[in-house]
């Protein structure tokens, strides 16, 4: 009976890996494009599945397709996709076309959105489907390797990390480097608070002449964020959901020695540095016994500090809707992410509102709101940064791999004996010691109405104001640098901690005049227009900083940053703008077309900024460009090859006012001594 069982289940094991490889089909073919010529790397893909190829040399590929897939995708840059049923057959030849689409994008540049067939300077884009493709909690991440001239890299390991946006290179020596970020028109420091799933598209202006408009803000580049907008149509519901997990990859290539093999190392280098007597036998004991740690386990503190399971969860809810003179779009999105690190985490909640109303012809009204709430919790893995350290002697990671696998009683208070056999602390007590917190929040409202005054002219008028608060908490444990090395001498064996409440008012006003002369001019192969603008931005900020030190010795960061009072010593600075940043702007734009062949464009700009000194706190920018579209010469007709080809020349000057300024002042008291002293002082840059 056993073997006929046997014989049945074999029977259906090879009946069901026939039918397997005959629900299996192999469909092969050639990709060229309008004019017949072979596409080498075209995307062939099986709808709905991530089954895939790309084609050959000869435009040819070959594709094994499930019995059930009913369409094959046939993708190319710069050409429009081609859906083909498949229908049985085991050869489909396509043909893709030109895509009429992308030329016809409206890319968002300084002050307008133009065609990308028109587009003079050098911009690169990605749009919302690129973004929200990567589960990432900052999106400039989501930018990382999309966009040829933009590098993205992270500074730090840990949550919230700076994400540094570098537009073709570093645009100064000495000074900060970072784009200037325009988000739905408004000027703003980051976009790391924005949700993913908000994001229309990101357009970055990348060369002198595209960035010229923004004057002395455009010389390292310049992102340009929009966000989405209710669409035509009725009412509409989307929701969205991702989970994800993480742990630490390859955690075996990280090796780390034995109790055997440590406490034998350590042996031979007292043996040269002759401390054998004073240090080594009281922590391993005799060499004689060294063959006692052989079987003895050791503590794995990578595992212990990164052998977490992290996990990313992030969900977004968005309505949209429209009617005959109104459109509109709410969005909710949230995300959770727990880090692989013990004790870090990142939260972060966004709430957004756009509208546009219409009530008569020559009206608009534009509403644009945001929030964003952020907590981060943890310091991360590569914070090496520990109240002034430059050695980098705090590193997470360091700790892990270096640290004594066995325990040793007396290494936390033998701060001098790193060279010897590892670093001062523990890792887990590493980690606990240098806590950190943060926490900052966001308003952004910015609102236009545009008068269309005749046909072509158009006024618009925007305003805007942006409210950012941050609140970060820094604690120093007994084996942190700061305690050891930087805090004030009587309170070096105690915890410190330190709070830093940074907040800013910036407040916008822009007015643009543009004009068509489609009108005027008789013959249409001319094209001309004007933009004339003037723009105001007003920025008051404040950072008031708070160094606490002297705390029972029991505290943890929890308790430090609840009952800072119980600090015996305390010191505050202040740092403020006195007057406001103020940065007042004059600029202009014209661009001519002849017949689709010729055009030209230039931009004039004027900035005068309070950040620089008296004399030299205005600047003057201008920029030009010229362009041949070969493609539409009468004798490029019938050049079949060729869909869009352009020659461009332009030039352009920009300028960096990321400098400091500011008044500080700091106030040092203390509870044993009433005394206090205030410092000021002003810096001037030219």
């Amino acid at each position: 009976m056993k073997s006929v069982i046997k014989k049945f289940l074999l029977s259906a094991l090879c009946l069901g890996s026939a039918l397997s490889l005959m629900a299996q089909t192999t469909v092969t073919g050639i990709v060229t494009d309008q004019n017949g010529e072979p596409l080498i790397g075209a995307g062939v893909l099986v709808e709905g599945t991530t089954t895939g190829t790309i084609t050959g040399i000869d435009g040819d590929y070959s594709i094994t397709v499930p019995a059930d897939a009913q369409n094959l995708v046939f993708s190319f840059i710069g050409l429009a996709d081609s859906v083909e049923p498949i229908n049985g057959r085991t050869q489909i030849n396509i043909s893709l076309k030109e895509d009429s689409k992308f030329l016809d994008e409206v890319v968002v540049i300084g002050y307008a959105a133009v065609k990308r067939r028109d587009v003079m300077g050098s911009v690169t884009s990605v749009d919302s489907k690129t973004i929200a493709a990567a589960p990432v909690s900052n999106v400039s991440e989501a930018l990382s390797g999309k966009m040829a001239g933009v590098q993205v890299t992270t500074t730090e390991g840990e949550p919230d990390a700076d994400i540094k946006i570098r537009v073709r290179g570093s645009g100064s020596i000495t000074q900060d480097s970072s784009p200037l970020y325009i988000v739905d028109g408004f000027p703003v420091e980051s976009i790391s608070d924005i949700a993913a799933s908000d994001i229309q598209s990101i357009d970055v202006l990348k060369d002198a002449f595209s960035t010229a408009i923004y004057g002395s803000r455009g010389a390292n580049g310049v992102v340009i964020v929009t966000t989405k907008s209710g669409e035509q149509g009725k009412v509409s519901l989307s929701y969205n959901a991702y989970y994800g997990g993480k742990w630490m990859a390859n955690k075996d290539a990280i090796e780390v020695m034995s109790p055997y093999e440590y406490v034998r190392t350590q042996y031979e280098l007292a043996t040269v540095n002759n401390k054998v007597d004073e240090r080594y036998i009281p922590l391993f004991g005799s060499f004689t016994d060294i063959d006692l740690y052989e079987n003895i386990p050791g503590n794995d503190w990578v595992q212990q500090l990164f052998g977490n399971t992290g996990s990313t969860f992030s969900h977004n809810l968005m309505v949209s809707g429209s009617g005959d003179k109104v459109k509109w779009s709410a969005n909710y999105a949230h995300i959770n992410e727990n880090a692989i690190m013990t004790g870090s985490n990142y939260h972060r909640d966004n709430l957004s509102f756009k509208t546009q109303y219409k009530p008569i012809k020559q009206l608009t009204f534009d509403l644009n709101l945001r929030y964003s709430h952020t907590k981060v919790l943890g310091a991360g893995a590569n914070s090496i940064n520990d109240g002034g350290s430059t050695s980098g002697s705090n590193a997470r990671l360091k700790h892990s791999v270096i640290y004594s696998p066995i325990p040793l009683s007396n290494t936390a208070s033998d701060t001098d004996m790193e060279e010897d056999y590892g670093d001062n602390a523990p890792p887990l007590v590493s980690v606990a010691d240098n806590d950190k917190k943060r926490i900052r929040s966001n308003w952004t409202l910015n609102g236009a109405v545009t008068w269309h005054i005749i046909k072509n002219l158009n006024l618009r008028v925007e305003g805007g104001l942006d409210s950012f608060k941050q609140q970060d908490n820094n604690f120093y444990g007994l084996t942190s640098y700061y305690v050891a090395n930087t805090a004030t001498k009587e309170y070096q064996n105690h915890p410190a901690a330190k709070e830093v409440d940074y907040a800013r008012t910036k407040i916008r006003n822009t007015n643009t005049l543009s004009y068509k002369f489609d009108k005027i001019i008789p013959d249409k192969r001319h094209k001309l227009d004007l933009m004339v603008g003037e723009e105001l931005v007003l920025t008051k900020s404040q950072t008031t900083s708070l160094i606490t030190e002297g705390y029972p010795d029991f505290f943890t960061s929890t308790q430090a940053w609840q009952f800072m009072s119980s600090a015996e010593y305390m010191r505050t600075a202040n740092t403020f703008y006195d007057p406001n940043d103020v940065l007042l702007s004059f600029f202009g734009r014209a661009n001519y077309d002849f017949d689709g062949r010729y055009s030209l464009s230039a931009t004039l700009r004027a900035d005068g900024s309070s950040r620089f000194m008296k004399g030299n706190q205005w600047g003057v920018f201008p920029s030009a460009a010229a362009a041949w579209t070969l493609s539409n010469e009468s004798w490029m007709q019938n050049v079949r090859w060729i869909d869009n080809l352009k020659l461009r020349y332009s030039f352009g000057t920009a300028g960096n006012n990321n400098i400091p300024s500011g008044v500080q002042s700091m106030t040092f008291s203390g509870l044993t001594n009433a005394s206090a002293w205030i410092y000021n002082s002003t810096t001037p840059w030219a």
